[in-house]
């Protein structure tokens, strides 16, 4: 396998490996309690390292909430779960400053966003309106209520949840908020032996509450850029990927990379991300929906015609 460094090192062999050793013991961690879904874990673990957010598309009762909470558990943080519905307000989210009688001053009451891993749980059946709350605060990690910006702490991962867009009472999430989830994925059913051993284990109600703590609170380049740009031009799409979505596409690969123990970014690890990275960020047109063309199917042909850059950088 040919692998092309982006620049000098930023961190050294030994740290990449202390790195390797410490995300693999935090995916061994809370594998724990989401029994047989190391690859999600994964993909969700380098959300968190790479300050992004995670967007899961699934049905109810796939363990969602245990993803969440065993993270936190593990990097001995907070968590909170949100649930979207209707009626829900954007204050309702983010907080409100509420007059003190007693002391003549208004106070700020922080809302549930203020958490390390946030479970923003069916974003979608929230009102356009409710669902902006949470654009300044995935892009820069704080709230503004009544002109005074309230910081939310580091680190900080939502990981939002949205029923099919299909089901009746969603919204479809806005491309400016699609943007700021750094992947996509499915969570989806655990296989027959996971869920023999979570059948077994029924007497225990919250297997993330015994998951220990773990851890204390330019080729690559070219090539994400060439797939920028190809992306935007292909046929059924109305939407390509944009500066910011290459921005968290070379953050997730830096951490994915890191995570196998390596300092230098080769070209399969922007092939495995392209679908969790891609996926939401890439819009089809009304004839490739129309026609059963999947983003899958869209991402598969980009990168069977963008050539990856061999160990010469060509």
């Amino acid at each position: 396998m040919t692998t092309v460094t982006t620049g000098a090192p930023v961190v050294t062999p030994e740290q990449a490996n202390w790195f390797a050793r410490a995300f693999g013991a935090l995916v061994t961690n809370v594998e724990q309690a989401v029994l047989g879904k190391q690859h999600v874990i994964r993909l969700a673990l380098t959300c968190l390292v790479s300050e992004g957010h995670l967007l899961l598309e699934d049905y109810p009762g796939t363990g969602k909430t245990s993803l969440a909470k065993t993270i936190a558990n593990s990097v001995q943080g907070t968590h909170s779960r949100i649930q979207f519905t209707p009626d829900l307000l954007p204050s309702d989210v983010t907080g409100v400053t509420i007059y003190n009688q007693h002391t003549g001053n208004f106070a700020f009451h922080a809302g549930p966003i203020f958490a390390t891993i946030v479970l923003a749980d069916e974003i979608n059946r929230a009102s356009p309106k409710t669902q902006s709350a949470l654009l300044e605060v995935m892009e820069e990690g704080r709230v503004t209520v009544d002109g005074t910006p309230h910081p939310v702490g580091r680190p900080f991962m939502v990981i939002a949840t949205q029923n099919p867009i299909e089901q009746a009472g969603t919204y479809r999430l806005p491309e400016a908020q699609l943007d700021r989830f750094l992947m996509k994925t499915s969570l989806g059913y655990p296989d027959h032996a996971s869920t023999v051993a979570l059948l077994a284990s029924a007497a225990t109600r919250d297997r993330s509450a015994n998951v220990p703590n773990v851890i204390t609170t330019s080729a690559i380049l070219g090539y994400v850029a060439q797939l920028a740009e190809e992306s935007r031009t292909l046929r059924h799409i109305r939407l390509g990927l944009s500066v910011r979505g290459c921005l968290a596409y070379v953050r997730a690969a830096k951490t994915w990379a890191l995570a196998d123990g390596r300092v230098y970014v080769v070209p399969d690890d922007i092939k495995e991300l392209a679908v969790p990275v891609l996926s939401h960020r890439l819009l089809l047109d009304a004839e490739a929906e129309f026609s059963g063309v999947t983003v899958e199917d869209v991402v598969a042909q980009l990168l069977s015609q963008v050539r990856p850059p061999t160990s010469r950088g060509r």
